[in-house]
């Protein structure tokens, strides 16, 4: 029955599926992805590792080497968190067809999603035989239990563990009826994507105090000899752990009469190489090596190794001098491609894939890195044309595929230096922090608003005049004539219709967000308006904003608490009338052990707003873009941290604490005063109702063709080295 159900597929694939679905929307590919799956040993194989790509089961041809250039899927939506599975059909039925047209060949997801997902895939591939989008598919262990114990051998971990385990192999052959559990999808599992299912990667980015934990708690354990996977050297207890998972996905997989490419998570803090430059003990404490396991002959699909890889962190990729010089095949310097090489030697023998790397496109930072590839702050053309980049480095140096991550935008998502202002936490969900990096890795942008932003910012303004769609806070005859006011789940927004062609007056904004004020505002002798946020426009197309800094969190975090920032306490008094640029801390200060270099606190001001458009259909957009004028009109858009908001959907703001911490406090309406030609203008200010519910779309940011463009061009059949 296994072969009968398989020869339908393939017969239906032939055929171009129900319907006989065309493929005019997609590129022209430079290799042909259209796969057979092949019978080998007795087992029938999609692909299979050979040297040092994943080779492609194809009709007369046999196995192709094929480079595989794809995006990491997360499983979630702006507005939830992952374990809700808030992904819909109509979610998959629109992003399948996308992902292929950007060249996407694997697509991998990290544990099991809703029925849906794997209904649609097995319909996109039957109709589009030859552009099928593969998968690469996870399954994540009990995580917290893991860290909590630091044993990976724990009763209860394993249990888990083979329970998912067992249902993800179930699922992906659509024999699988899964209960509703919380954290965890469900439902029934009917369409069998096995002949779609380019490879097992089972596991998570391993903690490296846990795997030593585990490594010195279970020093007898003998090394894993299964009937698939078996270790092979000097394999410690943590490797031979993860070869008998991997050997108990193969047995499963294989009692199904399948075999296929199989890897596990790994990433640069478990590496197999040693950094003595790395400053971080832990970053290089031990090692989780893929050379220790191999692939018997009973697997025909063979065994590789992944890693996530990103090129910023940890810190020895910015300080080893071998990766500082190294030059890449096409005769560039890249610290990054440095790294990549000597991972790539280390794996002598053995394929090697880059299952995770990215640039975010958000004005926050959460650390630099070389050749400016930080963990944030880059538009949304620059970020492209670093990942771009980056997947060429990967090809370059004999990796058998790169994964951009991700996909698309999760609002959920948190980073070092701004989580703790995230208050409360299980909330930060429902809006849209500029400021944290990792919301915006996507290659889709997931923004505020049903079908379109609420303020395109782009100077002109004329949205603004939409029935319902802003209330006038203020009118004058004096300079600033009209102050409009809204806000979405990211910004809140400004509208200045001005006496005259913006340029001739500078103009300034106190913003009086929380109970008490700062005692007056830079710049304007004598003014006394609330204010505990200011703005100032320039005639120069400058902006700048700053906070009271007695509401700074940098200051007790890592002043008070730390000794990593000076601080002065008279100027953490409410109303000290001590003002400062909003920054972002990126490293805490170290010095390296092999030069004896010291680095102070690394911090960046984002208090400089970027001038220009906001607009995607307009020449010279930049999404981090927070202001823009035309003729009379000024827009204006403010991120909500940037404003000292914890949580804008509850009302809350930062209280940062002497130990450290920071809780928030519930205020109400913004008090808003104006400021030009000596002129005051107190405005109604502005309020909204709390909000528990979001509506977003999507939209492709640019440079998304030079990403596809990559992709086409990876995606050639590899040369021998």
């Amino acid at each position: 029955m296994r072969r009968l159900a398989l020869l339908i597929v393939v017969l239906a694939a032939a055929l171009g599926g129900c319907g006989g679905a065309s493929e005019p929307d997609l590129p022209r590919l430079a290799a042909d992805y259209r796969g057979t799956p092949a019978r080998v040993g007795g087992l029938e194989l999609p692909a299979r590792v050979r040297g040092d790509y994943l080779e492609l089961a194809t009709a007369g041809d046999g196995f192709q080497p094929r480079f595989w250039p794809g995006v990491n899927l997360g499983s979630t939506v702006p507005g939830h968190f992952p374990g809700e599975l808030a992904q819909t059909r109509a979610d998959y039925r629109r992003w399948l067809p996308q992902m292929a047209a950007l060249g996407t060949r694997a697509l991998r997801v990290y544990t099991i999603l809703p029925p849906a997902f794997y209904e649609e895939l097995r319909r996109y591939n039957v109709a589009h035989p030859g552009a099928p989008v593969y998968v690469i598919h996870g399954a994540w262990i009990p995580e917290d239990r893991f860290l909590a114990t630091g044993n990976a051998y724990d009763e209860e971990i394993q249990r888990e563990f083979h329970d998912e385990l067992t249902d993800v192999v179930a699922v992906v052959h659509g024999d699988a009826d899964l209960p509703d559990r919380p954290g965890h999808a469900w439902g029934r599992y009917e369409a069998d994507i096995s002949p779609w299912l380019l490879a097992w990667s089972i596991g998570v980015e391993w903690d490296p105090l846990a795997v030593e934990s585990t490594n010195q708690l279970n020093q007898g354990v003998a090394p894993y000899r299964g009937r698939y996977i078996s270790t092979r050297g000097q394999a410690n207890p943590m490797e031979s752990w993860i070869a008998s998972h991997l050997d108990y996905v193969a047995t499963l997989d294989a009692q199904r009469g399948w075999s296929r490419p199989i890897t596990f998570t790994n990433w640069l803090t478990v590496d197999p190489l040693k950094h003595p430059s790395e400053v971080d003990l832990k970053e290089d404490l031990v090692s989780v090596d893929p050379m220790h396991m191999r692939a018997t002959g009973r697997w025909p699909g063979g065994f590789f190794a992944s890693y996530h890889a990103y090129p910023y962190y940890p810190e020895f990729l910015g300080l080893d001098k071998s990766y500082r010089s190294y030059k890449r095949p096409d005769g560039k310097t890249d610290p990054y491609a440095g790294y990549l090489h000597e991972l790539r030697a280390h794996h002598k023998g053995q394929a090697v894939m880059i299952t995770e790397f990215g640039q975010p496109t958000s004005i926050g930072i959460a650390h630099s890195g070389p050749l400016g590839r930080d963990q944030g702050g880059h538009s949304e053309a620059d970020a492209a044309a670093k990942n771009a980049d980056m997947m060429s480095a990967i090809q370059q140096e004999g990796y058998a595929g790169g994964m951009v991550f991700e996909w698309a935008d999760e609002w959920f998502k948190f980073t070092w230096n701004t989580l703790p202002l995230e208050v409360p936490s299980m909330r930060r969900q429902l809006w849209r922090n500029p400021l944290t990096n990792e919301e915006h890795f996507g290659l889709m942008a997931a923004e505020p608003g049903k079908t379109k932003r609420k303020v395109i910012l782009d100077g002109d303004g004329d949205e603004w005049e939409r029935r319902g769609h802003s209330p006038v806070t203020a009118k004058s005859r004096g300079a600033i004539r009209e102050v409009r006011a809204t806000h979405d789940e990211e910004y809140l927004y400004l509208r200045l219709q001005l006496d005259k062609p913006y340029g001739a007056t500078p103009l300034t904004f106190g913003f009086n967000v929380r109970p008490g004020t700062n005692g007056g505002m830079p710049g304007l002798a004598g003014a006394k308006p609330g204010a505990d946020v200011t703005l100032r426009l320039d005639s120069d197309r400058h902006a700048t904003l700053r906070q009271a800094a007695w509401t700074d969190p940098n200051f007790y975090l890592y002043g008070l608490n730390h000794q990593f920032l000076p601080v002065d306490r008279a100027d953490l008094r409410k109303g000290s009338g001590k003002w400062v640029s909003p920054r972002l801390i990126l490293n805490k200060p170290f010095t390296e052990k092999l030069t004896g270099v010291k680095h102070p606190t690394e911090i960046v001001d984002i208090g400089r707003l970027r001038w220009g458009t906001a607009n995607p259909k307009q020449r010279g957009f930049d999404d981090r873009v927070l202001v823009a004028s035309k003729g009379r009109t000024v827009e204006i858009r403010l991120p909500w941290m940037m404003l000292t908001y914890s949580d804008p959907s509850s009302h809350r703001v930062m209280d940062p604490q002497e130990d450290g911490s920071v809780t928030s406090e519930r205020t109400g309406r913004i008090g808003i005063t104006a400021f030009a030609d000596n002129q005051e203008l107190r405005t109604a200010g502005y309020d909204w109702e709390d909000w528990n519910v979001i509506k977003t779309h999507e939209r492709r940011k640019v440079g998304w063709d030079v990403v596809a463009a990559e992709f086409d061009r990876t995606a050639a059949p590899p040369k021998s080295r």
